[in-house]
């Protein structure tokens, strides 16, 4: 057994999975952070991304396991966008044929930007409305919510109405524009 080697997307670090491979760089667990992981990953041309949680998502199914031949379902980071105290409110239309309004970030506040265990947004949905993930400071997912997926490639932003996600085109704010987390 190698200690360190690359396989199906991810690194396995002497035969547990502590990251995966995003482009030019790894998504990596914090709790394998050491210098010989590090020389690694600088020899194999990879910059680290520290993150926690990673192990237990890899472990728990998020990438195919060593004697699975399948390519790995890369999972992306997630941010929870909720309306800002005072923002206007935004009208639920769907029902009435109408096209659904295209939110404007600003009028919005990160209230969570980590990693999870799925890319399904029901899944999403039922970890903020019936738990409290750490790092989440907003209040249970309800109508006018966004939820980014994203990753080095990109976002896909999608809008919770009253009875569905809907994917809405955002682009992400310019520079100078800061996201930060309510209290």
């Amino acid at each position: 057994m190698a200690g360190i080697e690359q396989r199906n997307g991810c690194v396995w670090y002497y035969g547990n999975p502590a990251g995966y491979i995003d482009r030019d760089s790894a998504v990596m667990d914090a709790i394998f952070h050491n210098d010989e992981l590090e020389r690694w990953l600088q020899k194999n041309h990879l910059s680290p991304k520290w993150t926690d949680g990673v192990y237990e998502r890899l472990s728990s199914g998020g990438v195919p396991l060593p004697a699975e031949e399948t390519a790995p379902v890369l999972l992306k980071n997630c941010r929870i966008w909720q309306l800002r105290p005072g923002a206007a409110v935004w009208k639920d239309i769907v029902s009435f044929g109408k096209p659904l309004p295209e939110p404007a970030l600003e009028d919005y506040a990160v209230v969570y930007d980590g990693q999870l265990d799925s890319n399904d947004l029901e899944a999403i949905y039922d970890k903020f409305t019936e738990r409290r993930p750490p790092g989440f400071s907003g209040h249970p997912m309800s109508v006018s919510d966004l939820v980014e997926l994203y990753d080095s490639g990109g976002s896909a932003f999608y809008y919770l109405d009253r009875t569905c996600f809907r994917q809405v085109e955002l682009s992400q704010p310019e520079q100078g524009f800061e996201m930060t987390m309510t209290p």
